[in-house]
């Protein structure tokens, strides 16, 4: 895979951004050999794709490259570990294939610096929310800031918002009482969410049942059962899968993205975390979505462009983009 792009200029101004490239597309090239793998998503004016070796089940000796864009889901390109070469990751990604990047908010302090980036590309969309990390820091001064903030044009949805317990940074209490009014905000603003549930599927499915009806959104980094796959997607929310769907452990998650509709799956990277394989120990960023592409449609039926067309047309239609 092609390594980020060395910045012309490195910059440590969060809110200094670099005007976006034209967007040219991507191609993922097909080619078998030893393994009748799929290659890696490949620039044409970047060095050769790598092999992968996840397994093709159709494959013709060769076939032209296939135009695709992907829609990254959920990014924190804000955070720092892309300080040196933010302007440099973004400008380059729509040429990458990376249509669409959605910067998931974590706290208040966030909620501007989202939705400035946003402005600076044309790609980037915002959303905004208060992690359960920081749910002790939510105030009736940080519901009042939410609300201005979701009025921005560029803010799609309220997140990153839910239950954590597996760091317990805030009291559980706190965080229940947090995902709740920012529920309540998203659905009277009529915004999706991006739900958090980290060893917490009890009390977020809980949550979630008693706005049945009433509110849409996202399950980001989705680890439970195929039963609440299926309950949450009976319930208008979507599932997404990142750089986790294709670690060596997670054959129940492979299992549970082969058997849900496509029409509710999303991709993602939560980059810089969750890198997939085989480039985990290093950065993630937007343009390894198709990395997860490669292998969730290892495990399903469809061709690969079916898939990334359809988790591109599912996020604008949960995120409301024309």
């Amino acid at each position: 895979f092609p390594p980020p792009p060395k910045p012309a200029n490195a910059c440590d101004d969060r809110r200094s951004f670099a005007k976006p490239a034209q967007t040219r597309g991507h191609s993922l090239t097909r080619q078998t050999g030893e393994c009748g793998g799929i290659l890696h998503p490949a620039q044409t004016d970047t060095k050769p794709a790598v092999r992968h070796i996840f397994q093709q089940r159709e494959s013709p000796a060769r076939q032209a490259p296939i135009p695709m864009e992907l829609f990254d889901t959920h990014a924190h390109l804000l955070d720092e570990r892309f300080d040196a070469d933010r302007d440099a990751l973004l400008a380059a990604l729509p040429e990458a294939g990376i249509r669409y990047v959605l910067e998931a908010c974590c706290d208040e302090a966030g909620f501007d610096a989202v939705a400035a980036l946003s402005e600076a590309y044309p790609f980037v969309y915002a959303s905004a929310g208060v992690h359960p990390h920081s749910a002790s820091e939510w105030t009736a001064g940080t519901a009042d800031h939410l609300v201005r903030a979701l009025a921005h044009p560029r803010c799609v949805a309220v997140g990153e918002i839910g239950l954590d317990y597996h760091y317990d940074f805030s009291p559980r209490d706190v965080q229940k009482r947090v995902f709740a009014e920012q529920i309540e905000i998203a659905i009277s603003h009529r915004k999706p969410i991006l739900v958090h549930d980290r060893e917490a599927h009890g009390d977020c499915m809980d949550m979630l049942r008693a706005y049945r009806g009433r509110l849409t959104g996202v399950m980001h980094c989705f680890s439970g059962s195929y039963e609440t796959a299926r309950e949450c997607i009976d319930d208008g929310l979507y599932i997404a899968f990142g750089g986790a769907l294709t670690f060596k452990n997670a054959v129940n998650r492979r299992e549970i993205a082969a058997r849900l509709p496509l029409d509710r799956l999303l991709l993602e990277t939560d980059c810089p975390y969750l890198t997939p394989e085989p480039f985990r120990g290093k950065r993630n960023d937007p343009r390894l979505t198709f990395r997860t592409l490669e292998v969730l449609a290892s495990v399903r039926p469809e061709p690969v462009e079916q898939i990334a067309a359809a988790t591109m047309e599912n996020a604008k239609a949960l995120f409301s983009i024309a």
